[in-house]
């Protein structure tokens, strides 16, 4: 029995698995400025749950960032890809635009110039969508592809950093912002983001100590893949060679994808993946809406749901680590998914019963074990589904799918509590329903994927 815990274990006690969790942290941390931190913000400053339900339409740029990750595969950025390294040159970058954008937002007062701040985290959410896209990379090229258990072990540990980078950071900034609003600074979120603005700072010094690993034949196999198409287009030039070149680039992944799972399988994937977490995306754009009202201060909203949140996260998704390697992805999103949508309907009674700290409480951990579990199953899962040739661009594709549905329809979240007249008991009622769908995809899929969990 010892023996078979020290087995199961020993994956997380690689090197590799630091690494990752500091990738999860620096992907996670840019949602603390553009779900929390602006949510908050705008609701301090009196705007209503459909205006700040529609502002997080910024989000729909995750639902989009394949579109541009073709380049991510191909393209380097000049000077930093030559020191820092193809993956980490870009991430550099992306994390430069974001410090910049705190800047201005720290010189911004949100009811002059609410369009200018909307716009700025637009900037933010694009400069994060881009980022994860070479982060998600840089994270499966950590770890070979016939080592089926580490990529398990690895995507819980990007689950646990990236809420790190999350709660944390949501603890700091919520426990900030009440700090110099005691202090009795009128612009006190402004002053916030300048304090986060070090965080970044500090994330790409770790940055360095992460490893890239040497080139493989990625560009080689990329290469002949134009050749083979410049081979249909018959005449050699230019013209076919840059036709060939674009092509090749964007539907390169997406041929290989439908080829290797067939093509009623594949859409069956793509079905499952947009579905999976769109109550889970309900729920969570509207949460912190939902503490506000209910009568939480920003210190209680950050020990509940950042700092106990955070704790409870990191164990159960080292554990749902454990589970994926031992009964398989498959069955863990299965087990996930029904807890996922029983621990929605804790939030209800919590609306029905009114301001309860042990409820609350509850509510938070059970919420969190659930989506720890969730996200270690459907993060190992797509990882295993890439074809290491288009690392980053099958990666995107996929996770941005699944981004479309808990951002693109999340962003009416706002709209339909008013509509529901701001009964969040129904409300919370109605994201346990929005499961079930995906559920159904996985059933009928989950005998025909081509993983190797080895």
């Amino acid at each position: 029995m010892i023996k078979t815990i020290i087995l199961t274990l020993k994956p997380y006690k690689d090197i590799r698995m630091l690494r990752i969790l500091l990738l999860g942290a620096i992907s996670g941390f840019p949602w603390v400025l553009i779900a929390s931190s602006l949510s908050l913000w705008l609701k301090e400053e009196g705007l209503s749950r459909s205006t700040i339900g529609w502002a997080g339409l910024i989000f729909g740029v995750y639902a989009f960032n394949y579109l541009w990750a073709p380049i991510i595969d191909r393209i380097q950025i000049p000077f930093l890809t030559k020191k820092l390294g193809h993956r980490r040159g870009w991430i550099v970058l992306m994390q430069i635009i974001i410090l910049l954008s705190l800047i201005i937002w720290s010189l911004i007062n949100p009811t002059e110039n609410l369009a200018l701040l909307i716009s700025v985290g637009l900037i933010i959410a694009i400069a994060s969508a881009t980022q994860d896209i070479t982060v998600d990379a840089l994270r499966i090229e950590q770890i070979n592809e016939n080592e089926g258990k580490s990529m398990a072990a690895g995507a819980a540990m990007a689950v646990v950093g990236w809420w790190t980078g999350y709660k944390l950071g949501g603890v700091i900034a919520l426990f900030t912002a009440e700090f110099f609003e005691n202090m009795g600074i009128t612009d006190y979120w402004q002053v916030t983001f300048l304090i986060l603005g070090i965080l970044i700072i500090l994330m790409n010094i770790g940055l360095m100590f992460v490893h890239e690993p040497i080139e493989t034949d990625r560009q080689i196999k990329q290469k002949e893949t134009d050749r083979v198409i410049e081979s249909k287009l018959g005449s050699k030039n230019i013209i076919t060679n840059f036709i060939a070149y674009i092509t090749g680039t964007i539907g390169g992944p997406i041929i290989s994808f439908f080829k290797k799972n067939g093509f009623s399988i594949a859409v069956g994937i793509l079905g499952f993946v947009f579905l999976f977490k769109i109550g889970e995306a309900f729920l969570g754009r509207m949460s912190i809406i939902f503490y506000k009202e209910i009568g939480f201060s920003k210190g209680e909203i950050a020990i509940y749901s950042k700092g106990l949140g955070w704790i409870t996260t990191v164990v159960f998704t080292l554990l749902g680590g454990i589970m994926a390697m031992r009964a398989g992805t498959i069955k863990t999103m299965f087990f996930a998914g029904g807890l996922m949508a029983l621990t929605n309907l804790l939030f209800a009674i919590l609306a029905w019963t009114g301001k309860s700290e042990l409820l609350f409480a509850i509510a938070v951990i059970a919420d969190d074990i659930t989506a720890a579990f969730a996200t270690v199953a459907f993060v190992a899962f797509i990882s295993l589904l890439v074809d290491r040739t288009y690392t980053a661009t099958q990666y995107a594709l996929l996770a941005s799918i699944g981004t479309a549905g808990r951002t693109t329809l999340a962003s009416s979240s706002g709209a339909l509590v008013d509509w529901l007249n701001g009964d969040w008991g129904t409300f919370f009622v109605l994201t346990t329903i929005m499961v079930i769908p995906s559920l159904i995809c996985l059933w009928l899929i989950r005998n025909k994927v081509k993983i190797g969990e080895k």
